[in-house]
């Protein structure tokens, strides 16, 4: 049985819409560390339609030489919700259909290793109020955003968490894990 490990670049004031607002910072070598430690781990993608489309093009053409993670994007099974998308056209990808919080805890039980998720802030949102989650990778930038999407809207259920890891880089930005408190 596998575990949902959701990575978020986020800002001080929560906001996680496409994060092109991280380039400022540049990206440090350990924050890549980090996020191959969650990848590493992981035998399936878990993503949203939006941000599926997003990664595709992005990812479908890189290759190591270009970026160490791509044989992961590429190569890992992708399992797409979407109510919209009939069929993948990114190899290895697989249409789950229509956000089911049933059908992700059968995957979760079905999978050897975790499911990696990336973006996918409506899917995220859905996978924490349904429990889902079963740690949040966060990289929090030292900025506010003031509008936009946020991890947590207003109306999200209260929850604690436990914090698993921390770690600090040189360009402000922090790593939080965090896991869901045991009730």
């Amino acid at each position: 049985m596998g575990e949902i490990h959701v990575h978020e670049f986020i800002s001080l004031d929560g906001v996680i819409d496409a994060p092109t607002w991280t380039f400022d910072y540049g990206f440090h070598p350990r924050m890549g560390e980090a996020i191959g430690d969650v990848t590493q781990r992981s035998g399936g993608i878990l993503l949203g339609r939006t941000t599926y489309q997003m990664f595709e093009p992005a990812w479908s053409v890189r290759t190591v030489e270009d970026d160490p993670g791509a044989p992961f994007f590429n190569d890992t099974t992708k399992y797409v919700v979407s109510g919209t998308l009939a069929e993948g056209t990114w190899r290895n990808s697989q249409i789950l259909g229509s956000y089911d919080a049933d059908r992700i805890r059968g995957l979760k039980k079905d999978v050897e290793r975790d499911l990696y998720v990336s973006g996918s802030g409506t899917l995220v949102r859905a996978l924490l109020a349904d429990g889902l989650v079963d740690e949040l990778h966060l990289f929090v930038y030292p900025l506010t955003r003031g509008e936009g999407p946020r991890l947590f809207p207003p109306e999200a259920a209260p929850a604690k968490l436990t914090l698993a890891r921390t770690e600090a880089y040189d360009n402000g930005v922090v790593y939080l894990a965090y896991r869901p408190q045991a009730s």
